[in-house]
């Protein structure tokens, strides 16, 4: 019998897939009725996530996927008025621990894409505020963003249903 899936001979004694079906083109288990990481689907969904990522940051230049999220943050958290937001606020926002976040913007100073500035209120707290730089660097990364999507997930409804069960996902955090 063939698994239709992925091709593969799943025939049996029994006629049912068993824990030594294998792949032999490949060297895998291809039995489905298996427990293991393969049948979560947070294992693909984290597979998924890291193909996506590599596609995206193959467009990013000399921003890192950190870097991107940092910038992505500090944008979206600056209010209308222009009051900017916390060092902690934007570590918060891209689930960032404090320390890789002070990193990763420490770089992004360097590379003079943000400045970080103490907040007139509280001496203890640092805002975040985009360069012209910055702004130029975050467009280049959505524009890399949007196109992975579109290598990555293709077009059409599917992609939009895709998008509100995985945004449901998050906000559950």
């Amino acid at each position: 019998m063939k698994n239709t899936d992925t091709d593969t001979d799943m025939s049996t004694s029994a006629g049912r897939g068993t824990s030594t079906d294998m792949d032999t083109s490949a060297g895998r288990n291809t039995d489905t009725t298996a427990r293991g990481p393969h049948t979560s689907p947070g294992y693909w969904l984290h597979h998924a996530a890291l193909v996506w990522r590599q596609v995206c940051e193959s467009g990013l230049g000399q921003t890192t996927y950190p870097q991107f999220n940092v910038l992505s943050a500090v944008s979206l958290l600056t209010g209308r008025d222009g009051s900017a937001p916390t060092q902690q606020q934007v570590a918060d926002f891209a689930r960032m621990d404090r320390m890789m976040a002070s990193k990763v913007i420490r770089v992004l100073q360097d590379r003079a894409l943000l400045v970080r500035a103490p907040d007139p209120h509280d001496a203890r707290r640092q805002r975040l505020v985009l360069t012209e730089q910055g702004r130029s660097a975050l467009r280049t990364c959505i524009d890399a963003a949007r196109k992975a999507d579109e290598e990555v997930f293709g077009s059409g409804p599917e992609v939009e249903v895709l998008r509100e069960a995985l945004r449901a996902i998050a906000e559950r955090r």
